[in-house]
């Protein structure tokens, strides 16, 4: 049976200026103890604070300069950059010495809370060198650590095994932990979630079958169960008898008390994407009614929850038709909404990973295609709908598919993952806001977390954030547990932020802020913790004209933004005047237009009673016109007439004369 051994060491630098750090709340301290430490610091004073550790921690100042329009950022960027080449070491006294000026009791607080650093050393008793047998489960021998003249010599093995969790006294490592309880079987692509320190795990995939099994971790116990879940009856939200159908490559997503399984392959596809409910308080399953057009059903795709709504992209349809298509479900109306963005989208993928930043960026990473992995990089701005490919930078990952990944804070964590050939064995990390990559820890040999199709989730233990890995496939199926607890440099940006006030709250191209600041930083290189000799009092005298000449900067870059502010509210005011003269034409505008038009109308319709009456003119000209006709026609036969009179007239007056003069008509004719 191991034992442990507990080695400490004195508060010398490096170790003091961590733990004032922590004190201060750069590395996750308490929140009690960070909120009142924060409430005593002006904000010159949380500015040299922070340009230090960035000093100390990361080194110069290599980042990009924001935008002017962020003031904040901008005075932060240029103060950092005054310190030109500095030295950690310096920094990092010097940081010391303004938290001893500005809160002198400090350290007497601080050990309340914050012993001396404590390392955790295994020592091992199993002197045969075999493999350390704890609750019936077998881990690989953990070498000794000695300690000689108070400093801890390197161990042989990085990873510390003990008999719980809270013995580990190392970050960025994984480890299995001893667990209790009926594991669930091995599988990969399968669900995984949590909700109030318990780990849910739903379905997947063994040996090419399906499961619709349900287990449940607990995180405080490290012990597993399974749920035996019951199937809902016929209901408002599901009309129908529900049949729980196995699956795999789903989403399990934590809401409102419940866990939400999305789409996922089957043995017998619907059509359109199905979104089951487990309620945890009855253990019952049930299908939710959604309205408006579903997405084609699919697996391996990403769902990622942004407030009260999941966004789903990419996949793989039951025709082997790879997807890169983008749907919103709002979980409050239950409404589905297909989502056309502009820009160039990532090619057709599915097992990709997904995250969220700032409530308003996706960022798609790697997945594949039938015959190429990928490891670009994607954003999808969901407030203007646009895609964008940013440059990486820092350790880019290699092309991979079926990895696993968790947001914690600013920071991207990536697990696990394949490229047609092996697992990917590194464990790496994304800034979210400053897009530069790097290398938590990396695994040697076949294990769980260099596998495809695992699952990994963030929970809480003794206050800290830990990441949880189960199942994933790497030639054999695993169902184990493996746990990494991030070093405090994961939440480092979001606690420096809210350290320096008016900060914003979605910052993208801020400081990097990603270095290790453990105790065994140097210890991983060259296996001592190097000592820090310096000379005290040229120190403080060095000390003391650096804070002079960086309050006298500050001050004068404070001046000069204000100036800038000053000038831009004017500006802001002359739009604003330049708007209401604007607004104030458009309304006369709008009005003389709703005049017009009135005018128009009245004008079309005295144009209408015109045609009426026109038609009728033409209609009375016709009639006119035949009329004419019939009058002359009438005109020529009274003219005949006429004429036929006159001729019987002159006739009838030629027969008297000619009987007056002796000669009778018909001798007249005789003659004729």
């Amino acid at each position: 049976m191991a034992t442990m051994g507990r080695a400490s060491s004195g508060l010398q630098y490096p170790e003091r200026f961590y733990a004032a750090a922590s004190y201060v709340g750069f590395d996750g301290s308490p929140p009690s103890s960070s909120k009142a430490v924060r409430a005593k610091f002006n904000s010159e004073s949380a500015l040299i604070l922070y340009v230090l550790y960035q000093q100390a921690t990361v080194g110069p100042c290599n980042t990009p300069e924001p935008s002017a329009w962020n003031a904040v950022e901008k005075s932060k960027w240029s103060s950092w950059k005054k310190l030109a080449d500095m030295a950690s070491t310096e920094a990092m006294r010097l940081f010391v010495k303004i938290l001893e000026e500005e809160d002198p009791g400090w350290y007497s607080r601080a050990s309340n809370s914050v012993s001396e650093p404590v390392v955790d050393v295994q020592m091992n008793q199993n002197t045969k060198g075999g493999p350390v047998v704890e609750n019936g489960n077998s881990y690989p021998e953990t070498k000794t650590i000695s300690t000689e003249n108070g400093s801890i010599q390197e161990a042989q093995d990085k990873d510390v095994v003990s008999e719980g969790i809270g013995s580990v006294g190392v970050y960025d490592k994984w480890i299995a932990p001893p667990v209790s309880g009926q594991r669930p079987k091995a599988r990969y692509e399968h669900g995984a979630a949590v909700i109030q320190d318990k780990m849910y795990i739903y379905g997947g995939n063994h040996n090419g079958r399906y499961l619709n099994d349900l287990h449940v971790f607990d995180l405080r116990s490290w012990t597993w169960s399974k749920i035996e879940a019951k199937v809902g009856d016929e209901s408002h939200d599901s009309p129908s008898p529900v049949t729980i159908s196995p699956c795999a490559g789903h989403s399990l997503i934590p809401w409102d008390n419940k866990l939400l399984s999305v789409a996922g392959h089957t043995k017998d596809p619907t059509e359109s994407i199905q979104v089951k409910a487990f309620d945890l308080h009855t253990s019952t399953w049930s299908f939710l009614r959604t309205y408006g057009k579903p997405p084609t059903s699919r697996g391996g795709q990403s769902v990622t929850l942004i407030g009260g709504s999941m966004v789903i992209f990419g996949g793989q349809d039951a025709k082997r038709t790879l997807l890169n298509d983008v749907h919103i479900l709002d979980l409050e109306t239950m409404t589905w909404d297909e989502i056309d963005a502009v820009g160039a989208s990532p090619s057709p993928r599915s097992d990709h990973a997904a995250a969220v930043h700032a409530d308003r960026y996706l960022l798609i990473f790697g997945g594949g295609s039938h015959a190429t992995c990928f490891n670009d990089l994607h954003v999808l701005d969901l407030q203007t709908m646009e895609w964008s490919k940013p440059t990486q930078q820092g350790e880019i990952p290699t092309p991979r598919a079926g990895q696993a990944g968790v947001p914690v804070g600013e920071n991207w964590f990536i697990v696990g993952g394949g490229d047609n050939k092996s697992g990917v064995s590194e464990t790496v990390v994304l800034n979210m806001s400053t897009l530069v990559w790097s290398v938590v820890t990396t695994v040697e040999g076949r294990i769980p977390v260099a596998s495809e199709g695992l699952s990994l989730v963030v929970g809480s233990y003794n206050g800290e954030d830990v990441l949880l890995s189960f199942g994933g496939y790497n030639g054999r199926y695993n169902n184990e547990v493996n746990v990494l607890k991030p070093s405090l440099k994961s939440s480092l940006q979001s606690k420096t932020e809210t350290l320096v006030p008016d900060s914003v709250s979605a910052v993208h191209y801020a400081p990097n802020v990603t270095r290790d600041v453990q105790s065994e930083y140097e210890a991983g290189q060259d296996g001592k913790i190097r000592e820090i000799v310096m000379d005290a009092e040229p120190m403080k005298s060095r000390g003391k004209n650096f804070n002079e000449h960086l309050v006298a900067t500050l001050k004068a870059d404070k001046e000069e933004l204000e100036s800038s502010l000053s000038k831009e509210k004017a500006q802001s005011l002359q739009l604003k005047q330049e708007l209401s003269e604007a607004e104030t034409r458009n309304t006369d505008l709008y009005k003389e237009l709703q005049s017009v038009r009135g005018q128009l109308a009245s004008e079309q319709s005295r144009c209408f009673k015109l045609e009426v009456e026109l038609a009728e003119l033409r209609q009375k000209l016709q009639n006119m016109e035949a009329l004419q006709k019939e009058l002359e026609l009438l005109q020529r036969q009274k003219a005949a007439s006429e004429q036929a009179a006159l001729n019987a007239r002159k006739q009838g007056s030629g027969g008297v004369w000619g009987w007056l003069a002796g000669t009778p008509g018909s001798e007249k004719s005789d003659d004729a």
